[in-house]
């Protein structure tokens, strides 16, 4: 599919992501802790530490809380730089606390993973790699430089030698494994979050259409018989106004314009009045809507319309619904795009379900990213099996994505798969290769009366006693 029109999607903007005032908060709850580990460990543990240091470290730290409360807003978010001078303020303040508390013997050195974490869900990259490579140094120096924590006795309390080299190296490498997992599942919510704002944008965008054409249609019909009226009093008019050129020219113009304005309305409503026929119809007459933009654009679009095995005769009647519409046209044009000479639409149906197959000659799905189309933003799908472009697609995924989402709200099953592997024949006989998505529904799904319960009433119908 073509690269998508939604700016929120053009780049993951993480900057203004964060409140101030939830880094407040955290900054208040981190002080509160240090201030209850520092009273539990002189005056329960009787250990020995620079107290007069430790308070004046954390003290920082609330007077830093207080300025930046007092000289912002409470809804003020941080910029990109403003949230990495927060979070480097934070692990220096607290290697400072450690420093004067042990080092690596404090068991609450492993708290060096909080802002780093942080920062990989809310900083770019190369802002979360320099806090990170800081955080690193910082924990390497502790290691090494460190006033020691005394007992009651005087006894300093170390680890052994080879447990804090363990301790040492697990906090490094979970300041990397916590970041770039926190930092993976962040993009993929945000991704995600993207995808599915512009599958709304889209479906709304198609609902208008809908909408608009139910309006136009309308319009139509209410205005056929005021039309037809002027058209006739105009031609009466033009009879007895033969003696009279002049005014049989304005009686000729106004049944021109009458004619005019019947066409106009006629070509941009062609579904007759919003009655039950505007909100479902034969399913033929659904699919072909929906590839209507695409039979024009110089490859061969062809339908194949039959029951399937044991299914009933007659074509199945469906609700007219913008997700199925706007779904199938998205799937149609991914395979316009991407054949080289043909598409093959196929319709069939039992007495459970209605199956549509969509095909095409065009160099296939790549086997390495099978598995994840559907997904948003598959930049290698673009690829073919020999490494080259596909022809037309600079996209990034949300067009199928996109598909996907809609055709399931509605009820659809999706599959996608290219036509070998599945020893799909093409309609001349040959195996083409190229991709497949089948969509399949439940019957019910499509044909729910519930669904038309909100309808116009339509025409009146003839009652036979």
């Amino acid at each position: 599919m073509p690269p998508t029109e939604f700016p929120l999607t053009r780049g993951q903007q993480r900057s203004n992501w964060v409140r101030l005032r939830t880094l407040v908060a955290l900054r208040w709850f981190a002080v509160c802790g240090q201030i209850v580990a520092v009273f539990v460990a002189v005056r329960i543990y009787d250990l020995q530490l620079e107290v007069g240091l430790a308070s004046m470290a954390i003290l920082a730290a609330i007077v830093a809380n207080i300025a930046s409360t007092y000289n912002n807003p409470e809804n003020k978010r941080l910029s990109e730089t403003q949230a990495t001078l927060w979070l480097v303020f934070d692990l220096a303040q607290l290697g400072l606390l450690l420093f004067l508390t042990g080092g690596l013997n404090n068991p609450f050195a492993m708290l060096l993973l909080a802002p780093v974490t942080i920062a990989a869900t809310v900083l770019h990259l190369s802002n979360t790699v320099i806090l990170g490579i800081f955080a690193i140094s910082l924990t390497t120096l502790i290691s090494w430089f460190h006033l020691p924590i005394l007992d009651a006795s005087g006894t300093a309390l170390m680890l052994p030698a080879l447990f804090q080299f363990g301790f040492w190296v697990a906090i490094l490498i979970g300041l990397v494994f916590l970041s770039l997992y926190a930092r993976q599942v962040t993009n993929e919510m945000h991704t995600m979050g993207q995808a599915l704002l512009a599958t709304q944008l889209a479906l709304a965008r198609e609902q208008k259409l809908t909408d608009l054409g139910g309006v136009v249609a309308a319009a139509a019909h209410e205005l056929g018989t005021p039309l037809a009226t002027i058209k006739l009093v105009s031609s009466e008019l033009m009879e007895e106004l033969e003696n009279q050129p002049e005014l049989l020219e304005d009686a000729q113009l106004i049944r021109a314009q009458a004619e005019r304005c019947r066409d106009i309305l006629q070509s941009m409503g062609r579904a007759g009045k919003d009655d039950l026929m505007l909100r479902q119809a034969p399913l033929e007459t659904v699919m072909r809507e929906a590839a209507e933009p695409h039979l024009h654009r110089g490859k061969s679009v062809s339908f194949q319309i039959a029951p399937a095995e044991d299914g009933p005769l007659t074509q199945p009647i469906i609700v007219r619904r913008p997700e199925i519409i706007h779904g199938m046209r998205n799937l149609i044009q991914n395979a316009v795009d991407f054949a080289k000479d043909n598409v093959l639409v196929e319709l069939s149906w039992t007495d459970d379900q209605i199956i549509v197959r969509i095909s095409d000659d065009g160099p296939g799905f790549p086997p390495s990213v099978m598995g994840r189309i559907g997904d948003p933003y598959v930049r290698r799908r673009r690829l073919s099996e020999d490494g080259a472009k596909r022809p037309e697609y600079e996209g990034m995924g949300l067009g199928l994505f996109i598909a996907k989402t809609l055709l399931e709200r509605s009820g659809a099953q999706t599959q996608f798969s290219n036509s070998r592997r599945h020893g799909h024949a093409s309609w001349k006989g040959e195996a083409t290769g190229g991709a497949v998505v089948d969509v399949t529904w439940p019957r019910d799904s499509l044909q729910n009366e519930g669904l038309l319960q909100n309808a116009p009433l339509g025409e009146n119908q003839r009652f036979d006693a």
